[in-house]
Formats: structure tokens, sequence, C-alpha cells
């Protein structure tokens, strides 16, 4: 990422500059995402964990959630994602640069120094093996304290008494519980997010224009399609992934197992549990996921 997702060929003076931004920028990205984006991710978060007609919808788990917590209770588990995202994100937005590299010092005599649909989308499947690393206990975290207090007592009083019980109950392994699914989210995710960007951004540029001058309005259009499209694919998987660590320890052993009975249980259509909340914070959330990264990156290259 030569200052911005470009797809083009990155010209750095300093490699090692280069890199300190681009991670830089993905964390107030990432910092930009979860206070748009959080409410919308909890709504999502209990329509997929609850027992089948637990909820009528997306409005209902609004209405219950604000009857019973307030205002305050959508952003119920914020604390573990505000913490992780800058990492999170600064690694994915680290990784998918990582990623182009690896493109280009694969072929180094290409003519042509735009990257294709396969390669990009090669640089975001990659940029979320790394990020797995930190997101998968965060989402293990987060999820638990999203679905406490849905018809029983609160078992956790915070982020930090959720790490303490999963550990004396399983170890480091019930921590991590759902890092497969969420590579199995976030890979494929990951692909048509950065693609989505790319293409639209160059989509939206005038003819010998370079991408990384365009205004504002075009980022925020970019990014919210951006991530309308990683949540199209992303939403069976995640699906999955929010049953899986929900859980108790002993009802699933597994991704596959979890998929099988999650199937005969309450049928295909289950996969897409949460598709409403998750479309509609998509494009808020991941909009202003790109504003903070170009933004914060323009500063830094102003500045450094």
């Amino acid at each position: 990422m030569s200052g911005k997702p470009s797809e083009t060929a990155p010209k750095v003076k300093n490699e090692f500059l280069d890199n300190v931004k681009s991670f830089v920028a993905g964390g107030f990205g990432g910092i930009a995402a979860v206070l748009v984006g959080h409410p919308f991710d909890l709504v999502k978060v209990r329509l997929q964990s609850a027992a089948p007609g637990a909820y009528t919808g997306a409005v209902d788990v609004v209405r219950r959630t604000l009857a019973k917590d307030g205002v305050t209770g959508l952003y119920r588990g914020m604390g573990p994602p505000l913490l992780g995202v800058t990492p999170i994100f600064a690694i994915s937005f680290w990784a998918y640069d990582v990623g182009k590299k690896i493109v280009y010092a694969a072929t180094p005599n290409r003519k042509d120094q735009h990257l294709s649909m396969g390669e990009l989308a090669f640089a975001g499947f990659f940029s979320a093996i790394p990020t797995t690393v930190v997101m998968a206990p965060m989402e293990r975290i987060k999820v638990l304290l999203q679905v406490q207090g849905q018809g029983t007592a609160a078992q956790y009083s915070g982020p930090v008494d959720v790490v303490r019980q999963l550990y004396r109950e399983g170890g480091m392994r019930s921590l991590f519980r759902g890092t497969f699914a969420t590579i199995a989210r976030d890979g494929p995710g990951s692909a048509a997010y950065f693609v989505a960007y790319e293409l639209v951004k160059k989509a939206m540029t005038p003819a010998g224009a370079d991408p990384s001058q365009l205004h504002l309005g075009s980022i925020v259009f970019a990014g919210g399609m951006a991530g309308v499209a990683m949540w199209t694919i992303a939403i069976p998987p995640d699906t999955i992934k929010s049953r899986l660590q929900s859980a108790p320890t002993g009802t699933y052993t597994g991704f596959v197992d979890c998929t099988r009975k999650l199937i005969m249980q309450d049928g295909v259509a289950a996969l897409w549990k949460g598709l409403g909340p998750a479309m509609a914070r998509a494009f808020p959330a991941n909009a202003a996921t790109f504003v903070g990264v170009e933004v914060s990156r323009n500063m830094m290259d102003k500045m450094f």
C-alpha cells in the first residue's frame, strides 16, 4: 500500500517507514469502524446465537436491548474489539501491503504494474492470516459478552473475567475456540473486501488521474461497497463462528460439527441469520474504516 490501498507497485524511499504508516493508518481505520459499527454487530451476534424464536428479527433485538439496558446496552462487549482493533486492522492493512509485495516479488519481469483481480484477491486473503492470531480470541471474548444477559444472569463481569474463566475452563484452547471459523470467514471476506475497494476506486477515477487523489465522498462510497462485498460472502462462516464461540463447552466438536447441527436443527437458511444487521453495518462501518485509513495516512505522508 503506497500511502493508500493502491493496486500499483509501491514507490517508497523508506520501506520501513511505509510499513509503519500502513500499520498506524489501519489502526485508525479500525477504531472508526468499531465506534460506528458495534451496535449493528451486537444485534447480528444476538440473532445468530439465540435459540430459534427468541427474537422476531433485528428490530426486536434492538427494542428488547434498549428496554433492558438502555442505549449503553447496544455497546455491550465493545471493550475487547476497541482495544484489539488497532492491532487487528493495523496488521490487516500491513499484511495486505505485504501480500501485494509478494505478488510483485514473484513476478519481477511483469510489464503491467497494475495488479489483476486474482492478485488483489491473494493479497486480501493473505491479510487475514496473521490477523486471525489476534482476531480469534478477541472475537471469542466479544461474543460471550454480547450474548450474556439474554434471559439469564450475567456470567462475566468484563473482558478480563472472560479470559480468566475461559483459561480456567480449558486453557488457551478454550480462548482460541473458533479460530478456523474466523479464518474461514476472514480469508474469502478480506479478498472480496480489498478487491471491491480497489475496483470501485478505479471505476470512479477519471482517465489519467491517480486514485489516491479521489475526494472524500468517493472514498466513503468505495469503503462502504467493500464492506458490503465482504459480508455478502462472510455471513455463513460468521454465523457458525458465533455459534461455536458462544456455546457451552462440548456442544460442538468443531466447525464441521457445528455446521451440520445448525443445518439439521434450523435449516440451511439459519446460516444467513444476522444478514440484515451485518449489511446495515457494512456500509457505514467500512466507509468509516477507509476514511480513517486514508485521512490518517495522508496526514502522516505530509508530516513524514
